[in-house]
């Protein structure tokens, strides 16, 4: 049994994030690698590892990273976004458009699913 088998996912994505936002990326992107080695199949893992190169400005990275993220979930609406703003640093923006719209569909899919957690927010608003 690997050590990535022993703790969740969630606490992984959850220490490699406060390892990021203490400053240490690369600290981060090894944890989050080095359990999708084990875990391959760990959307927030993926999705994790591509919003932390998304801020280190390593779009390459992003995108391959959502783009695996994205291939376990197609309809998450928090990968298409990030695949809208990579798409967008990168300058294809029809392919930000794309996923831009594809966010929001998914956006509207959940209000629908959902429709009292979506008077809540309104409320907040």
């Amino acid at each position: 049994m690997g050590q990535f088998e022993k703790a969740s996912i969630s606490s992984i994505v959850e220490d490699a994030t406060f390892d990021f936002t203490m400053g240490d990326a690369e600290i981060g992107i090894a944890k989050l690698q080095a359990a999708l080695q084990e875990q391959p199949e760990a959307f927030e893992a993926w999705h994790a590892l591509c919003e932390i190169f998304y801020s280190e400005k390593r779009y390459d990275e992003a995108l391959e990273a959502a783009e695996k993220a994205h291939a376990l979930k197609p309809d998450d609406l928090f990968v298409n976004t990030s695949l809208s703003r990579i798409w967008l640093e990168k300058g294809s923006k029809e392919k930000a458009e794309h996923f831009g719209a594809q966010a929001r569909m998914a956006s509207w899919k959940d209000q629908l699913q959902n429709p009292d957690s979506a008077s809540s927010q309104s409320d907040l608003a």
